[in-house]
């Protein structure tokens, strides 16, 4: 099935960009209700799998092993940019489970937030791994080692026995076979996966409505997991992102990823939803996750309300004068 045009951008009255995309939504039962392109076109997670990564340590005992927060807990799954908050939660992490930066295999970088990177180049600092957007990730999953007694070198190795209990996890949740399961390497180092959007929603809506997972221990780290997103959604992803302002609604779970690929799932409406915009860009997540929402009448008007305002349809030029706009006015085509 082609692809859809989920965002269009205009200078002066003139087409100038079109961003495609495929969209997939399921229902509690796994059924695609929804869709927009081809709902089971294959795409990379990227870091939309970092909840799933999370569950084998928080399932094994982590929190009470290590006295973790939930800030702590949220850091692990975050996409952060390395703002203060982010940092000192980072730190803290380190210390309780004794594992310096040192060890995180993703490469040295600098904050992804603006101003902490002006801040830290002001003041003649380095690129560390702990600015590493997925640093929190790597931690989690470092403690989960030396908890089991696991080698920490390795740790990114598919072979390794943390990164076979992920993408057993990842399987069950998504319901398909770990052999029908694509692997590459992500950015930061780890394996990542790709799957159909279809099979991705499923394991979304599992984190939404954590009745559906059959396993009780997967089930009470699944629910431990998506609190702490939802109760430190700033340390998710950071100021004004997709992520966190979604987040901020105790409905929603929701994480994205590099190169377009977004997902939440709704708790009331038991929906799972899973999208890849196919040039790769983030900048539209806002547009259509609203776009999704308002076709699905959904009725937190302060949630809608915020993603108007942090993704204004206006496009400005250098100096914020208007020059164009942004359309999502793609519709959702119903399964029957």
């Amino acid at each position: 099935m082609n692809e859809v045009v989920l965002v269009q951008e205009f200078r002066a009255g003139i087409l100038e960009c079109a961003h495609s995309g495929h969209i997939s939504i399921v229902n509690e039962k796994g059924d695609v209700v929804y869709s927009a392109g081809d709902p089971d076109f294959v795409a990379f997670t990227r870091s939309s799998a970092k909840p799933f990564q999370a569950i084998p340590a928080i399932r094994a005992g982590l929190i009470n092993h290590y006295h973790l927060t939930g800030e702590e807990v949220a850091i692990m799954t975050a996409s952060h940019r390395s703002q203060e908050v982010h940092v000192q939660t980072l730190e803290r992490l380190s210390g309780k489970i004794d594992i310096g930066e040192h060890c995180l295999v993703c490469a040295p970088s600098l904050p992804l937030d603006e101003t902490a990177r002006e801040e830290l180049l002001r003041a003649d600092g380095q690129r560390r791994r702990l600015f590493h957007n997925c640093s929190g990730k790597h931690f989690g999953v470092l403690a989960y080692c030396k908890m089991m007694g696991y080698p920490l070198q390795g740790y990114d190795n598919p072979k390794h026995p943390v990164q076979q209990e992920i993408i057993d996890t990842l399987a069950s949740l998504a319901e398909m076979p770990k052999e029908d399961i694509g692997l590459g390497t992500d950015g930061c180092g780890f394996p990542v996966f790709a799957l159909p959007l279809s099979s991705l929603a499923r394991a979304y809506l599992k984190l939404a409505c954590p009745d559906q997972i059959q396993d009780a221990a997967t089930r009470e780290a699944v629910v431990k997991i998506t609190a702490a997103m939802n109760a430190h959604p700033v340390l998710v992803g950071g100021s004004d992102r997709v992520d966190s302002i979604l987040l901020q609604d105790s409905n929603i779970v929701a994480k994205g990823g590099f190169k377009g690929v977004y997902c939440f799932s709704l708790k009331k409406e038991r929906l799972g939803v899973a999208l890849k915009i196919l040039d790769g860009s983030e900048e539209e997540w806002g547009l259509v996750v609203l776009r999704i929402l308002e076709q699905l009448d959904y009725n937190n008007e302060a949630t809608l309300a915020r993603l108007r305002a942090a993704f204004s349809k206006e496009i400005l030029n250098d100096a914020g004068r208007k020059v164009g706009y942004a359309e999502a006015n793609f519709e959702l085509s119903a399964s029957h």
